[in-house]
């Protein structure tokens, strides 16, 4: 990972951002604030005489991985779509090794993060468009050698009963050895307990094969309200690329639809169909395409326990209110599931 130092996530310490404004150039520094919208990075607003700027301290990506997607940028600024390309160092590198950690610059870009349900139903399909032009701009960098290659066939694991409800089991036996002392601890439980059952009840509707429907190409990975700036009612950015890599277009289509309009326990359904829409004005998805990566990520979310895995296996309670969130949202899911599938395709 490009980052193993303990540091405190909210300090950079005196000689070390010393040492980072002389690599970027930055000059005399009025102001420097730590953001607390981040969840995996650390993210700071830099007020200096060379103007206003967003650095960040990459924690969960190899280096090699994170120079190759800030590459790729300048290409998608000169085709329109909504990204700030980085400040490079003074030296022309695109990330700063400093004082145990990699850092990038970015110019301020102005707005606000939106959560999806506070959307109007127009922007939703025009966050659906971007994300249209977005896979679409990411295919002609490929096409320029700015990334690689990418391969005729893709792969997508589908876990099996019995491998999420080993997970499960597992979990539950660290909760129990902590005692459950805690509310989240009781929660946890319970919750665990009650997905081994819907396991066991929906197996049957698990998607089936390792093969996606429809196309695949390079995608950003992770296109959520945090990363995303409004501003007059137009999308004005999108932030943090630290996880572009080839997945099947769908995925990213059902995975952006979940996070961005699964709000409270439920699904926005309207606005999921007018985003779905908004992107297959722009990119031809099947109906059948569209289906598939609906249900595997449903299945994904069934199957999947990661915030739990870094509350009881890492100690990092970072991710606790997601897990509270998403468990209220994959048992209405659960519960709808045609309901939802037809949001979809209702687009």
């Amino acid at each position: 990972m490009t980052d193993a130092t303990a540091m405190d996530r909210t300090d950079i310490p005196g000689s070390v951002f010393a040492e980072l404004t002389s690599a970027f150039g930055l000059g005399a520094v009025r102001e420097k604030r730590y953001l607390v919208d981040g969840l995996m990075n650390a993210n700071w607003r830099v007020d200096t005489a060379a103007g206003v700027f967003a650095l960040k301290r990459v924690t969960d990506v190899s280096l090699d991985r994170l120079v190759r997607n800030l590459g790729v940028l300048d290409a998608l600024v000169a085709e329109g779509i909504p990204v700030s390309a980085p400040v490079p160092t003074v030296s022309g590198a695109l990330v700063a090794e400093v004082g145990g950690g990699v850092w990038c610059l970015f110019p301020w870009a102005a707005g606000r993060h939106l959560r999806g349900v506070d959307l109007s139903l127009s922007q939703a399909a025009s966050l659906g468009a971007h994300l249209g032009r977005l896979h679409t701009g990411l295919d002609r960098a490929c096409g320029r050698g700015l990334l690689p290659v990418v391969s005729e066939t893709v792969t997508s694991e589908v876990a099996t009963p019995e491998q999420a409800v080993e997970k499960s089991a597992r979990l539950s036996g660290l909760v129990e050895d902590r005692g459950a002392d805690t509310t989240f601890d009781a929660a946890a439980s319970a919750s665990l307990e009650q997905r081994r059952a819907l396991i066991g009840k929906y197996v049957d509707r698990r998607p089936q094969g390792e093969v996606p429907g429809g196309g695949h190409g390079w995608t950003h990975g992770d296109v959520q309200y945090r990363n995303l700036l409004w501003e007059g009612g137009e999308l004005t950015a999108i932030l943090d690329w630290d996880r572009v890599g080839v997945r099947p277009y769908a995925e990213e289509v059902a995975r952006t639809a979940q996070v961005q309009f699964g709000v409270g326990g439920v699904f926005d359904l309207d606005r999921v169909s007018e985003f779905v829409g908004g992107y297959r004005s722009v990119v031809s998805l099947e109906t059948s395409a569209l289906l598939d990566g609906a249900r595997r990520l449903w299945w994904k979310r069934m199957t999947d326990f990661w915030q739990l895995e870094f509350h009881y296996d890492r100690g990092d309670f970072s991710f606790d209110e997601l897990f509270t969130a998403d468990e209220a949202l994959l048992h209405w899911w659960t519960e709808r599931l045609d309901q939802v599938e037809g949001a979809f395709v209702a687009g």
